[in-house]
């Protein structure tokens, strides 16, 4: 054998990153390894936070020191020794940007073929493939126009075609006012008509308008003349006298604009978010028809259709219009498009169409986008990361995905998989299992080798794997219905179903059927119901779950009752902060272009406090000792005794509730993996007063053996009297429900109607669907 090829190992010695211990690993390459092991056991800290990380900061090296004077700098993961790395490609959940001009057209490229194909074959001509663009406004000019060889040459009115619609300027929609929501017609202006969130009947706000001598304040609004409710709503900048003061006079919606609804709606408030997002009113613009696009842009057509036309279509109908072109003058470019398109319906994403926004695709759908680039990639030798992939997928979509991993390795790839779901887990070459427990109470392999030798292993995985969810043998009665008429959203067929109350409802149905689009979009939005859906928790280093949850707030005023100081003092981020480190626990470094540098503050040793703060007790134990403690000791110690909080305790019982006993209540979040963030958000909507609970795919980042746990918890919530209503994928949460309402037959324009209705049993009986097939086969029927 050739020396060359002896290197056929990734070996990790001596890993710490976050919770691994000292971790020594050989992982085979061009082969398909799987991780697993439950949330929060270190699989990402491993797959990601070393191996991933390690190799990019090393590729990042070998640019010249100016470039990467402008890339991240990536610290060195806390390791020993990692040898025989390759390139590493990262295709993670993260979101993708949800910037209003980005589509998953411009996202994969397809739009950037496309334009250049209708600039090419378009009738009438209209011009290059800026023309074709909602990104480019058409402009005019006029003026000196001076060549590279300094020729000049006078211009004027010269036009430059760009595609974007002028009147919503290439966003397909325009924002409203809901006038509803503002003002309360029925009363007048001394009466409360202004429901404006700070714009009380009796303060300075509203005096502007009662003062203004423009209208009857004691008037109900409905019989306000059309120029005093101009006046009221609309009237331009003016100076007035109101109680002897000269002010200035604005409308209250040009106020409202400045004040409010032209600002970042994460930045605002709560309680004015809430009123924001009310009142604000997206709807379809009337000029482009929600294309995006100028007339110019949509009256250039190939084979009847225009540019809009083909983006609004199915991904799946646009490949079979784009095969009906036949131009040898274009061929590359058709065959290049046709391969992309023919990718997105090999990932199972058949169903979109190339104008879907980006930042309204599910975290599965946005990792499978991401991975569609790599499917025809010529490179090999490469080290693919997965994270998840299965995320949001059918056990149909899910024997789809796993031949595409296979195809990767096959192509000479290593491929690494952190998976939880057994159907994926089945198909590795080599498995490594970390664990035993999670947080402090994991970071160690567990076990390395085949699957098989994995199920025979004394391993909480390996004692999960073959775990099937068995059926009911009795469904809980519903208590009412909740009835949905005439569902038509996206790709919904005017549905008619009636969703059981008082049990455990799931919704399933292979991905892009409809499911989301049924309950999100049919449910009221009203104080009952309580929706935890799929965003991702945002967390800096600053945020930890105390934070995070509101759990700081009450033990900052126990501490300061039990002192006689003020409670700002036991916050890291305000006045009791380190003066050194700012609160931050770490000094950042930075060495120009090398390495940034973090290393504990050695003020406060990390604690992130002032000394003066940390001589501060509650039943004995200072405020970094107590963001120190695990959530199932903390729970004990604000229970009973000097400490007892009850607040705090609620709290930290819904935390325990989800399965986070062991994280530590001051851990940042941007260390959290994404099952811990998911069931942290879990745990916070369930201190919400509702009756209705609507959970979207709760299940995801779940090992096996915390599904479990999960089950247990919806069951409480039923019993309790809730209505819960699931959407998910997983079998064993299936299994589990009262009342399963299946959406199909397929994806897209192929699904949008109820295909099944009634108790799991019954749906294994029938076998009538995909579902029932793959829950059949599940529990064994």
């Amino acid at each position: 054998m050739h020396s060359a090829d002896s290197h056929d190992v990734i070996r990790v010695v001596g890993a710490r990153e976050n919770n691994l211990k000292d971790v020594d690993l050989e992982i085979p390459k061009r082969r398909l390894t799987v991780f697993t092991g439950v949330s929060g056991s270190g699989k990402s800290s491993l797959v990601f936070g070393t191996i991933a990380a390690e190799s990019r900061r090393l590729i990042d090296e070998t640019y010249s020191t100016f470039v990467q004077g402008f890339m991240p700098n990536l610290p060195r993961p806390e390791v020993d020794a990692l040898e025989g790395l390759t390139t590493a490609i990262l295709v993670d959940q993260e979101r993708l940007g949800a910037n209003p001009r980005s589509t998953l057209g411009t996202v994969t490229d397809a739009n950037a073929m496309l334009r250049s194909l209708f600039s090419r074959l378009g009738q009438p001509y209209i011009g290059g493939p800026t023309a074709f663009s909602f990104n480019i406004p058409t402009a005019k000019a006029s003026g000196v126009f001076t060549t590279a060889t300094g020729e000049k040459k006078i211009v004027k009115d010269a036009v430059y075609l760009g595609g974007m619609c002028a009147e919503c300027e290439g966003r397909g929609t325009v924002s409203d006012l809901d006038l509803s929501v503002i003002i309360d017609e029925s009363k007048s202006l001394t009466e409360g008509a202004i429901l404006v969130p700070g714009y009380t009947a009796d303060g300075w706000m509203v005096a502007t308008f009662i003062e203004s001598g423009f209208f009857d304040p004691a008037k109900p609004i409905r019989e306000y003349s059309e120029k005093e409710r101009h006046d009221l709503l609309y009237k331009q900048t003016t100076k007035i006298k109101a109680k002897g003061i000269n002010v200035t006079y604005d409308g209250l919606i040009p106020k409202l604009r400045k004040s409010m609804f032209s600002k970042d709606v994460d930045s605002l408030q709560p309680h004015i978010k809430a009123f924001v997002e009310r009142a604000a009113v997206f709807k379809t613009c009337p000029e482009c028809g929600g294309t995006r696009l100028n007339e110019s842009a949509r009256s250039s057509k190939i084979n009847g259709l225009s540019i809009a036309d083909v983006c609004a279509m199915q991904v799946t109908d646009a490949a079979e219009w784009l095969r009906g072109i036949e131009a040898p003058g274009v061929a590359p470019l058709v065959a290049g498009l046709l391969h992309l398109l023919d990718s997105f319906v090999d990932i199972g994403l058949g169903y979109l169409s190339l104008d879907r926004p980006s930042g309204t695709l599910s975290g599965g759908e946005a990792q499978r986008t991401k991975m569609v680039r790599h499917l025809g990639s010529a490179l090999t030798d490469v080290t693919y990361v997965f994270d998840e992939p299965t995320v949001g997928l059918h056990p149909h979509d899910i024997e789809r995905m796993n031949t595409l991993l296979l195809e990767l390795r096959d192509k000479g790839n290593t491929v690494l998989v952190v998976e939880h779901k057994p159907e994926t887990i089945a198909i590795a070459d080599h498995v490594v299992d970390l664990g035993p427990g999670a947080g402090s109470a994991g970071g160690m392999v567990c076990f390395e080798g085949t699957v098989e030798d994995l199920r025979a292993a004394d391993t909480l995985t390996g004692r999960h794997l073959g775990y099937r969810a068995r059926l009911k043998d009795d469904v809980r009665t519903p208590s009412g219905r909740l009835e949905i008429r005439g569902a038509n959203r996206h790709n919904l067929r005017d549905v008619d179903v009636d969703v059981p109350l008082g049990v455990l409802c799931v919704v399933t149905g292979v991905a892009g059927s409809g499911k989301s689009s049924l309950i999100h979009g049919s449910l009221p939005g009203d104080a009952g119901v309580v929706s935890v859906d799929q965003a991702a928790i945002k967390g800096s280093r600053r945020s930890n779950p105390a934070t995070y949850t509101g759990l700081l707030e009450p033990i900052r005023k126990a501490f300061a009752k039990a002192n006689g100081v003020k409670p700002a003092l036991f916050s890291a981020n305000s006045e009791g902060a380190c003066p050194t480190c700012k609160g931050a626990g770490v000094i950042v470094t930075e060495l120009g272009f090398m390495d940034t540098v973090s290393t504990p503050c050695e003020d406060c040793g990390g604690k992130r406090f002032q000394a003066a703060v940390l001589e501060l007790r509650l039943g004995g134990l200072n405020i970094a000792e107590v963001l120190d403690l695990p959530v199932a000791e903390a729970q004990a110690f604000f229970a009973e005794g000097e400490a007892a909080t009850p607040a705090a305790a609620a709290i930290l019982a819904r935390l325990a509730d989800v399965g986070l006993g062991y994280l530590k209540l001051g851990q940042p979040l941007n260390t959290l993996s994404g099952g811990e963030r998911q069931r942290i958000k879990l745990a916070m909507h369930l201190g919400e007063r509702g009756g209705i609970y609507v959970l979207d795919e709760p299940t995801t980042g779940l090992h096996l053996a915390d599904v479990e746990n999960l089950l247990r918890l919806l069951d409480q919530l039923v019993d309790a009297g809730k209505s819960v209503i699931v959407i998910e994928h997983h079998q064993a949460v299936m299994a589990h429900a009262d009342w399963i309402i299946d959406l199909g037959p397929g994806a897209g324009h192929d699904g949008g109607q109820v295909v099944f209705e009634g108790t799991p049993a019954d749906l294994v009986a029938a076998r009538s669907t995909l579902t029932g097939q793959h829950l059949a086969e599940y529990v064994g029927s």
